[in-house]
């Protein structure tokens, strides 16, 4: 089986590979090809899979390019982990934001939107040529915003895209064992779109768990949401939300701990990986060792500013593992070997939340199989959250709008929608900065 990643040189591909090196049964990946526009950093990231693959007789073959067409060309699957404008561009969006006095986070407010405007065309070039040169393959998309960024990609592949992420994976895995309970054997009931969702329940042999949780203030403390939001709040809402909530219920905090760190999140990013990345131009780096040591940094420093506004502390030694890679395994052979399994994912919604046409891209538990990702049935929201997750899901319609017809008109009313930009004003401002440092936006009249 083929596997094509794009964004080939990007830093967390060898998390993938590594989950590919475990997998040794009968219809694994056996093929990969790495694609990226940068031939420095494929190189880079070839020479950490080759030293990672060393003692396993069975490791896929690498190979990279930088055509795109030839990297798509008889793909099984396709995974798409793209950074329209690299690092840099992800600092360039948190300071033209935090100027404003807004977040400029790279999928939620401010930042999200420039981030979706930039990449939204380019997804959509690649989805077009997936449909053209490998059409029965399927698209793991990974590229953020994810859950905008599918839904784009849907218009093209239909139900062939589907997005995932590793932070309903991860939380789920924190409430289960903070329960006593095996994440593998509990159902979790979580229900939003990308970086915007709860977990209203956690079914274990059919018992719901989770008000016992949100019945002990110490068992609610001891993990990362509950430092984050702390124990009142969340008994408040009755659900446990993703991480990413904190910039909407404690979003002025959040914007003072950006604005008063050293440097933002992508500009410590962009530092990390240029060191990395410089550093492997020397034949003689060890590789693996370099490579390992940077991705341990990036993850204990993960959301650093919010646990810090939240007085949360460090990060939990559990929670230094990512687990995007496992979700992308997990679906391939799902789909792949017709190993029926349930996995959160972003998918086309169909009939499952009433308040959102079908074909709005949501993050539900799916059922996977050898046809592909169905979303189950789930109750409705409450009206706090519905409000939240229509006003973010109306401006990433607007986002598809002006992506489409380069309406900078409609971008401005992207901006403007959005729950963190509080003024129109602000919203054209925004677009003016945004355009100013991203060539990328140049499509926008």
């Amino acid at each position: 089986m083929r596997l094509t990643i794009l964004g080939g040189g990007g830093f967390r591909v060898p998390l993938v590979y590594g989950a590919l090196l475990q997998d040794h049964a009968e219809g694994r990946v056996t093929h990969v090809v790495l694609h990226d526009l940068d031939a420095g950093r494929l190189s880079a990231v070839s020479r950490v899979l080759a030293e990672q693959a060393a003692g396993v007789p069975d490791a896929p073959e690498v190979s990279a390019t930088t055509d795109l067409d030839e990297a798509l060309r008889g793909a099984d699957f396709v995974f798409s982990a793209i950074r329209v404008g690299g690092l840099e561009g992800r600092a360039d969006d948190e300071r033209v934001a935090l100027a404003e006095g807004v977040l400029g986070q790279e999928t939620v407010g401010a930042g999200g939107i420039a981030y979706g405007l930039r990449t939204v065309p380019v997804a959509v070039d690649i989805a077009r040529r997936v449909a053209r040169l490998a059409p029965d393959a399927w698209v793991i998309n990974f590229t953020n915003p994810a859950g905008l960024v599918t839904e784009a990609m849907s218009r093209h592949l239909g139900e062939r895209v589907i997005g995932i992420c590793d932070s309903p994976v991860g939380l789920g895995r924190r409430i289960a064992r903070v329960l006593g309970a095996d994440p593998n054997e509990a159902w979790i009931d979580y229900v939003g779109l990308n970086h915007l969702g709860w977990v209203r329940g956690l079914r274990v042999a059919g018992r719901d768990e989770l008000p016992r949780l949100l019945a002990d203030p110490d068992l609610l403390g001891s993990f990362e949401e509950g430092k984050l939001f702390g124990a009142d709040w969340l008994r408040s809402l009755g659900a446990i939300p993703n991480e990413y909530l904190h910039y909407y219920y404690f979003n002025r905090e959040a914007v003072r701990a950006y604005q008063q760190a050293e440097k933002t999140r992508g500009a410590f990013l962009y530092e990390q990986q240029a060191r990395f990345y410089a550093e492997m131009r020397n034949p003689d780096a060890p590789a693996w060792k370099v490579w390992d040591d940077t991705r341990a940094e990036r993850e204990a420093t993960y959301m650093a500013e919010n646990r810090e506004s939240a007085g949360a502390g460090e990060r939990d030694e559990d929670d230094l593992s990512g687990g995007y890679e496992k979700v992308a395994l997990a679906l391939m052979r799902a789909i792949a070997r017709n190993e029926r399994t349930t996995l959160i994912l972003n998918v086309r919604n169909r009939h499952t939340l009433s308040v959102l046409d079908t074909d709005a891209v949501i993050e539900v538990p799916c059922l996977v199989d050898a046809g592909g990702a169905h979303p189950v049935t789930v109750d409705p929201l409450p009206d706090h959250a519905t409000g939240l997750v229509c006003a973010v899901k109306a401006v990433e319609r607007e986002v598809l709008a002006a992506a489409e017809s380069g309406s900078r008109a409609r971008a401005v009313k992207a901006f403007a929608l959005h729950p963190l930009v509080d003024s129109v004003n602000v919203a054209r401002r925004l677009v003016e900065g945004y355009t100013e440092v991203h060539q990328g936006l140049a499509y926008l009249t």
